[in-house]
């Protein structure tokens, strides 16, 4: 038994020594102390028998799960392909609410890697992918396409799909599947933490040459070792225990640089924004996720200013904001070293948004950035809102000519309420998608969708991403506007129609569920409330003469609305009941608590968390409060709650008081 256990350790140490010294950087201190870290882990071993089956677990063999033994308190955690080692305290951090993020990324990379390779004459091979199917289809153009039109489409089809397989099989001479190393990316994970991100990508994501799971923690960075050879994916997975920041820094040289980097910390990616934006390759892709949505939805806009360079406004648009907040940092710190972004993916989900872009480098095209940023002036009192661009680019002849833009579109007071205007930004005001791209995702996705567990959820998200207006930053929402003028709330089809019959664009946002995105100008907006409040009048009597609503309501609109529901009111991800807006699945449903070196969660972050759980419903201890209190109502005889009434209905408890 000893001779089996020196035997194990010593190939752990080996691994980790490997594992550090393939990143072609100068040995430091901290290698030696991983080691050490990791040796003083697996002092005692302790043989179990809640391996996760092999069967259930790809590219592992079972010589393999005999060679890694389970430490005491330590679980098996499955998602994907992957099965992680995971300790019970809480000494390496773990959220299981974030596995639609990382099979949301798998999806991305997996197409990125797709177009990375093809240029090389290279097949990506994903088990249970069919071939590709159509999902931006309407049922009005599938409805249309009859008759002969229809059958010469189909042939043109057929014949393009054809020549495309020719020219594929010419091209495409060699094939790459997941779990093989290849000539492929080189992937960084900046902040690893359990090692889990890193070991799905080397198990489901084909093409890659190595992937760098990075974290600052000693306890975590021999934990990704351990769970790399669990796997059996040491051979693509290398890890780290270095600053992620001091990492990409050193790697900025065009051999060294990274194709892919992933950041997603505990809060602010703020401080690594500068080395990742140097440390990617050309057209590399580049993700990150922010979970500080507090400081970027406008409760902290002087620290999001500190952080990102933007002022974040407390709208209801404030979760597409953020998006835009973070495009605009990134893009404002990649145009330093003579670069820029092209978003591909900006998505906001639960509490958190993550964006994946790819950039570039061109002094030509850095010019055009400011043009693409822009200032909002939200009103305090109504919540219209214009944006302001930083830049304007004009044509002259062959060339471009850049200037600064000229304004402010708004006066000093609102015109619809005559309230003042908050200024915020600067954000990005460009494209959050690249469409194409979101459709290749979209598409693989709905063809294979037993090879991610939130297949449901991507599918309903990606679809309302490819139905939004591209050119139309930010939105307004039904609720909102019907607060304001203190009328009853329209439904949303009857909204959504009466902008189409202005004529005038609309679509959703996957960002708010009551959204409203249009090209329709303010003035044309509040038109159609007044419209509606017409049919369903409020009482002017009771509204003050300096309240919003009041000056709102006390001008004629100049457009008739028409709230008759027209068929393309309906969005297809809405007619198709995909999943779109999920529900909590659990209760404490948000993020979890920060890694501790000691494990293990505070007495004051667990009441904190439960006190604000539900904080805007009354809560049992609330009701039950009240018992030693007599009901009035009871007391007149009127009460008519019985024995479900929060106050107490005990005669003796009423005299009692009485005698007080």
């Amino acid at each position: 038994f000893h001779l089996c256990f020196l035997l194990d350790l010593s190939t752990k140490c080996l691994a980790i020594t490997r594992g550090l010294g393939s990143m072609e950087t100068t040995p430091s201190s901290t290698d030696t102390k991983v080691t050490s870290m990791e040796a003083e882990m697996n002092a005692e071993p302790q043989v179990t028998a809640s391996f996760a089956p092999s069967s259930e677990r790809p590219d592992t063999s079972t010589d393999r799960d005999k060679l890694i033994e389970l430490l005491p308190g330590e679980t098996v955690v499955k998602e994907g392909k992957a099965a992680i080692l995971f300790p019970s305290a809480n000494e390496v951090f773990y959220n299981p609410v974030q596995e639609f993020n990382r099979d949301l990324t798998c999806a991305v990379l997996t197409e990125f890697a797709r177009e990375w390779m093809a240029k090389k004459g290279v097949k990506l091979l994903v088990p249970g992918e069919k071939e590709r199917m159509v999902v931006s289809l309407s049922e009005e153009e599938k409805e249309s396409a009859s008759g002969l039109a229809a059958e010469e489409h189909e042939m043109e089809e057929e014949e393009e799909e054809e020549k495309e397989k020719k020219n594929g099989e010419e091209e495409l001479t060699a094939t790459a599947t997941a779990g093989e190393r290849h000539d492929g990316l080189r992937v960084l994970e900046g902040l690893s933490a359990s090692g889990l991100r890193s070991v799905r990508f080397a198990l489901e994501v084909p093409g890659l040459r190595s992937i760098t799971a990075n974290d600052f923690s000693f306890k975590a960075a021999a934990l990704i070792s351990r769970n790399a050879r669990y796997n059996g994916v040491e051979h693509l997975v290398q890890t780290s225990c270095r600053d992620a920041s001091m990492l990409m820094y050193e790697m900025r040289g065009k051999k060294q640089s990274y194709d892919v980097i992933d950041i997603d910390p505990y809060g602010s990616p703020a401080s690594f924004l500068d080395a990742a934006v140097q440390a990617v390759s050309e057209g590399g892709l580049l993700c990150v996720t922010c979970t500080d949505m507090a400081v970027m939805a406008g409760n902290n806009s002087e620290t999001c200013y500190s952080k990102y360079g933007s002022m974040s406004l407390k709208a209801r648009y404030c979760h597409e904001m953020a998006l835009r907040i973070i495009l605009h940092s990134v893009d404002q710190r990649a145009a330093v070293y003579q670069r820029y972004i092209r978003p591909l993916i900006s998505i906001s989900v639960d509490f958190y948004i993550r964006v994946f872009m790819q950039v570039h480098t061109g002094q030509a095209v850095v010019k055009n950035s400011a043009s693409k940023q822009a200032l909002v002036y939200n009103c305090v009192g109504c919540g219209s809102f214009h944006l302001q661009r930083m830049g304007k680019k004009t044509p002259n002849g062959k060339h471009m000519k850049f200037s600064a833009a000229t304004g402010p579109p708004v006066g000093t007071h609102c015109e619809h309420c005559g309230q003042r205007h908050q200024l915020g930004g600067p954000i990005w005001a460009e494209p959050l998608h690249d469409v194409s791209f979101v459709q290749k995702v979209l598409s693989a996705v709905s063809s294979n969708p037993s090879r991610f567990g939130t297949a449901k959820r991507i599918e309903g998200m990606l679809s309302m991403v490819t139905e939004e207006l591209e050119d139309v930053p930010l939105y307004y929402t039904v609720d909102q506007l019907s607060s304001i003028v203190h009328c009853n709330t329209p439904p949303l089809l009857q909204f959504r129609s009466a902008l189409l019959h202005a004529k005038h664009r609309v679509s959703l946002s996957h960002a708010c569920k009551n959204a409203i995105k249009t090209d329709a100008p303010p003035s044309v907006i509040w038109d159609i409330m007044r419209s509606w409040e017409k049919a369903n009048p409020v009482k002017r009597e009771k509204l003050s003469e300096t309240s919003p609503a009041f000056k709102i309501l006390s001008k004629e609109p100049s457009l008739e609305a028409c709230f008759t529901v027209r068929e393309d009111a309906n969005p297809q991800s809405r007619k198709q009941h995909l999943t779109r807006f999920q529900e909590n699945p659990q209760a404490f449903w948000g993020p979890k608590a920060r890694a501790r070196a000691s494990g293990g969660i505070t007495t004051e972050l667990d009441e904190k968390r439960k006190m604000f759980q539900n904080k805007r419903k009354r809560h049992t201890t609330d009701l039950l409060r009240h018992k030693h209190q007599p009901c009035k109502r009871f007391k007149k005889g009127i009460c008519t709650h019985g024995d479900k009434c929060c106050y107490s209905h005990d005669p003796e408890l009423k005299d009692a008081n009485k005698t007080d």
